[in-house]
């Protein structure tokens, strides 16, 4: 079972302090594998003050993160961080485990000193204090995470959850993550940053009335979809699809659509041995030259490349 300690760091965002629980504890639900325990702890154990007045209570201390696999620290109003929790992280990272934060949470881990140097992300409205306050960390404002070798951080709010949906991915592959995040009714995995990457992210969806539209195009990813046959599935005109697409999405049909067969093709190239021309028919990229066009255009890396680096091997 792979454990997870996640910091609260008063005043505390209550909604980020609960992402990691609602994600990562439905792992053990969708698949025959311990998944993950996730503790909750604190540089005091006691009563926490959440922000907008909303406190919790928290019964572990630090000790917590002697026996985790993953560190997280979520989002936080704090300026100034109790040591105990710095040295916490510091020592974490060392040790070479995985290291992360949901929101503004990037602060603590850039104060402990774990941000220098790297790519990092943070909540859009903070990052260029973040530029400011830190000049040796790499802010990244407009991406949704950014992983940098063992250190990971996200933007603000629901992008806490593409990271803990990333770390699953990355854990037990494409299937399970996007398993888990249907099951917690949230968007499939959705690009952010990688080791070797930095990619440009799904713009967040912003309306429903096109979902029916997008959850049946995601089923036929591999037939060749046009603008018409899009719009005549939701029954508006191809003019009326393409303003509401964007509206919705922040991308034009064929974009999204794009961007769809390309993870289609990521999800296969993980847990399939499928051969490139196949897989690239199957996601509706059309041809092996194609698919690799796309994928190192997204990724930076071939397909070749990309299975031998995320090929999830069967357990023994």
């Amino acid at each position: 079972m792979h454990r997870i300690a996640v910091i609260a760091v008063p005043p505390v965002t209550t909604f980020d302090l609960s992402i990691p629980g609602l994600v990562f504890g439905v792992v053990a639900t969708v698949q025959d594998a311990p998944g993950y325990e996730v503790v909750l702890c604190t540089a005091d154990p006691g009563r926490v003050p959440g922000a907008g007045g909303m406190d919790i209570v928290i019964g572990r201390g630090l000790d917590a993160v002697d026996g985790a696999d993953t560190v997280m620290v979520t989002g936080t109003g704090a300026t100034v961080v109790d040591v105990r929790v710095l040295t916490a992280l510091r020592s974490a990272a060392s040790a070479g485990k995985r290291v992360a934060a949901i929101c503004t949470g990037a602060f603590v881990l850039a104060e402990a000193g774990l941000l220098d140097g790297r790519d990092a992300t943070t909540y859009w409205a903070r990052s260029a204090e973040l530029a400011r306050r830190f000049p040796a960390v790499n802010v990244q404002p407009d991406v949704l995470y950014v992983q940098d070798g063992n250190i990971l951080t996200s933007a603000g709010l629901a992008a806490g959850i593409d990271l803990c949906l990333h770390m699953v991915r990355t854990d037990y592959g494409a299937a399970v993550a996007n398993t888990v995040a249907r099951y917690v009714v949230v968007a499939p995995v959705r690009p952010g940053g990688q080791a070797q990457f930095i990619e440009s992210p799904l713009p967040p969806e912003r309306g429903t009335s096109l979902a029916a539209t997008r959850e049946w195009a995601r089923q036929r990813l591999q037939e060749q979809l046009t603008l018409t046959d899009l719009a005549a599935h939701a029954n508006i005109s191809v003019r009326s699809l393409t303003r509401r697409f964007h509206s919705e999405t922040g991308l034009s049909p064929l974009q999204w659509l794009l961007h769809q067969r390309i993870d289609r093709a990521r999800e296969l190239l993980e847990t399939t041995t499928l051969p490139m021309d196949q897989i690239a028919r199957l996601s509706g990229i059309g041809t092996s030259e194609s698919l690799r066009q796309h994928l190192v255009r997204r990724v930076g890396l071939t397909p070749s490349a990309y299975r031998a680096t995320f090929r999830q091997t069967p357990a023994s």
